[in-house]
């Protein structure tokens, strides 16, 4: 089936093929990990999201994505996951799942930089690590390998030092205080009406 491609998409797949082009010789060099299967995620609608890979061997970081596909199901776009050791993988997929388990897809997206679009990436990363805490074994090997790789890969992105702290602060205190996700994700969409 054919798809229409938007100019928009085409803007963000040639901005993705340029930062691919600019951290090709890191890529060459970069230690390989084997891929983690993905998390259970529903989303607010109780909706299964589709976990899709996308490896390029060009990319730096391993990154993520949350969205509606161009026919309207919930995905998780993983991109260049061979670049981050397994707890550094769990969280991004737990981060982008809790971006569909509080409904940020299908809210009006927040300008990048604002008070209300970093609160959706804090509230993303409190529940990946709370979920890391809560499912999985040896929780706190992972959050040391997981705030460890966060660190080398925002500074080496260019984040200052207080982006960083901040970052893994709040990750920090999610894992130690906070309740577990379900009740966690519950608040937040009770607050959202």
């Amino acid at each position: 089936m054919h798809q229409h491609t938007t100019p928009k998409a085409m803007i963000y797949g040639v901005m993705m093929m340029a930062m691919a082009q600019l951290f090709w010789p890191y890529a060459a060099y970069a230690e390989r990990y084997e891929l983690v299967s993905p998390p259970i995620c529903k989303n607010n609608l109780s909706e299964q999201v589709i976990f899709e890979s996308h490896d390029n061997d060009r990319g730096r970081f391993a990154a993520g994505m949350a969205r509606r596909d161009g026919e309207g199901r919930p995905v998780v776009y993983r991109f260049n996951f061979q670049f981050a050791p397994a707890g550094m993988q769990h969280f991004i997929d737990l981060h982008e799942c809790a971006h569909h388990q509080t409904g940020d897809i299908d809210r009006p997206h927040p300008p990048r930089n604002s008070p209300e679009h970093l609160m959706n990436e804090s509230i993303a990363d409190c529940i990946a690590i709370l979920r890391i805490r809560d499912e999985f074994d040896m929780p706190d090997r992972l959050f040391d390998e997981i705030a460890a790789q966060l660190r080398a890969d925002m500074s080496a992105a260019g984040f200052p030092e207080i982006s960083i702290s901040s970052r893994l602060s709040n990750i920090s205190n999610c894992y130690a205080d906070y309740p577990p996700a379900e009740q966690f994700i519950s608040r937040i969409l009770q607050d959202r009406g």
